[in-house]
């Protein structure tokens, strides 16, 4: 039980955190705060959050866990804010889709408190953002991954992990480079992939008409690019060397495709989509497969 929680950032993600756990009975008071009043106002009409504070050291006074769901850039300067304002035993916990530059910029804002901070990451999410956007049932069924390192306090990280199984997820353990290569590789390459390619339908002359016949397919695919155009910004910077990595490997790729095409070489492309094929088929037929997305 969470007797006093404060979000910092009562959009979708945090918004979902504190209805999963009012849902489930595991928090008191829930104080939410974001740089602006509206968002603010918002999340307490909706019932998300018991109290809007108005500034970083009111939410985080006398709370007992802060979790923080902001863009990736905006860590250093909120956990250096926080850190001088928060209790001493207080946990700090996080959602970004990063972690090695969360941690490094923590280890430095928090400073002998770095011990209580738990780096998390909630693979959920959905393409919409704000109060609005948030609901109870978002990480029901959902990995949670945590990626506490050497520093960080043990009872922290199992009171973490009691918090978001509460709201229906299962959480695991992971070292902090090894999630972010994941990671980049199975979402942040993804999203870059898709923004790209709508922005290049986008500059055609023919735009609307080549998307007025967007099969299935391909919204499926693109809807990925309606995310937040800042927060993915942040995550290309902050886990710029695995995805650069991936580009890298992705070009190539596509390059011996474009090679294969060009030569009418067919059993190139046929083998290629095979391989494709097969690796998926065999993965995503599991029927217990949980759910990976970030939106």
């Amino acid at each position: 039980m969470i007797n006093r929680l404060a979000i910092i950032g009562v959009g979708l993600i945090g918004g979902s955190l504190s209805l999963a756990l009012k849902k489930a009975g595991m928090v008191g008071e829930v104080v939410g705060y974001s740089r602006t009043e509206d968002v603010r106002q918002q999340a307490l009409e909706l019932g998300i959050i018991d109290h809007a504070a108005t500034s970083i050291s009111d939410a985080v006074k006398d709370a007992d866990m802060v979790f923080l769901a902001i863009p990736m850039g905006a860590m250093s300067a909120v956990l250096s804010e926080l850190a001088h304002h928060m209790k001493d035993n207080a946990i700090i916990t996080d959602g970004g889709s990063a972690k090695a530059q969360v941690v490094d910029v923590a280890r430095v804002a928090l400073g002998d408190k770095f011990g209580q901070f738990v780096p998390g990451h909630p693979i959920a999410g959905t393409e919409k953002s704000g109060p609005t956007a948030a609901f109870a049932e978002l990480y029901q069924e959902h990995r949670i991954v945590l990626t506490p390192v050497a520093e960080t306090n043990h009872d922290a990280v199992e009171k973490v992990r009691a918090m978001w199984v509460a709201t229906g997820a299962e959480v695991f353990d992971m070292e902090v480079k090894h999630h972010d290569v994941v990671l980049a590789a199975t979402s942040h390459l993804p999203h870059v992939l898709a923004f790209n390619l709508v922005g290049m339908l986008a500059e055609r002359d023919d735009c609307d008409e080549v998307l007025r016949y967007a099969a299935g397919g391909f919204r499926d695919f693109s809807r990925i690019a309606s995310s937040d155009p800042l927060m993915w910004r942040d995550i290309c910077l902050t886990n710029s060397d695995a995805i650069l990595d991936l580009l890298e490997q992705y070009q190539q790729g596509l390059d011996q495709l474009k090679e294969a095409i060009k030569k009418q070489d067919g059993e190139h492309l046929i083998a290629m989509f095979e391989r494709a094929k097969q690796a998926r088929d065999t993965r995503f037929d599991e029927p217990d497969l949980i759910d990976n997305s970030e939106v």
